[in-house]
């Protein structure tokens, strides 16, 4: 019983943990939020990086759009706030090539256009709120921290690996974009193997956490449901990510 339930926290735990910290707006390791400033007038963008850093986010900034654009596509920024009249290239072009290519990615319209068809337009175009200039750095601040507490709470359902995605709440399961139906035994190997992506689990550990067995040498289940899960998952041209490791037991994706 002690293994089992060691076991169980292991594959179970962390999860728990990560949701319980999503809900207060802490999940994960306490690492600085990143955010891209895209703006071209200095004062503006020294007054919001100030408000910003002294808050605990690290800042960047790009002062017209193409290069606002190279940095929020290449870099890994937590949140873009933008203003929409820029020199190089609109912020409204931005603002829709960012939705297409990083949908999750939260974009705070910073901007002097406060027409409600522009506020509109810039909601529509894909940004999930609309400042308008002059504004208070306190109130963009806590504009940002929202958009980020809905960004954790909304991963904290969720786990994702080597194209596999599974929504802890649904229980949809999505590969490559392909719907994956399964039942619930090889859901609950999944999300195991998932929460573990690139670490090795013993079948051992696997047959406590998904079926609560003690060890038996006798039973062959786990190799049989991680078949079926390479089936499903798999194709003839695409084969699942669960590899063998002999001897030991299997893992999702390559080795951490």
């Amino acid at each position: 019983m002690a293994r089992r339930d060691a076991t169980e926290a292991r594959c179970d735990g962390e999860a728990e943990a990560t949701r319980l910290r999503a809900a207060d707006g802490l999940a994960g390791p306490q690492v600085a939020s990143r955010v891209l400033v895209v703006e071209d007038e200095p004062g503006i963008v020294d007054f919001v990086r100030r408000g910003l850093e002294s808050e605990g986010f690290e800042v960047e900034s790009a002062g017209d759009g193409i290069e606002g654009e190279r940095l929020a596509l290449g870099g890994d920024f937590d949140a873009v706030v933008l203003d929409l009249m820029l020199p190089g290239r609109p912020g409204f072009e931005i603002l829709q090539t960012l939705r297409r290519a990083r949908p999750t990615t939260p974009v705070i319209v910073l901007t002097a256009r406060g027409e409600v068809d522009d506020r509109v337009a810039g909601l529509e175009a894909g940004a999930v709120d609309y400042l308008v200039k002059p504004f208070s750095v306190a109130e963009l601040v806590a504009r940002v921290r929202a958009q980020l507490r809905v960004i954790a709470q909304a991963s904290a359902s969720t786990l994702a690996a080597e194209d596999i995605e599974v929504n802890l709440l649904t229980r949809k399961v999505v590969r490559g974009g392909r719907v994956v139906t399964l039942s619930t035994t090889e859901f609950e190997l999944l999300v195991c193997l998932l929460r573990h992506a690139g670490q090795v689990l013993t079948r051992e550990e696997i047959l406590s956490a998904v079926w609560g067995y003690e060890h038996d040498p006798t039973t062959n289940v786990v190799d049989v449901y991680v078949g079926y899960l390479r089936r499903k998952l798999g194709s003839r041209d695409d084969p699942a990510p669960i590899f063998t490791v002999r001897a030991v037991g299997y893992r999702l994706g390559g080795a951490g």
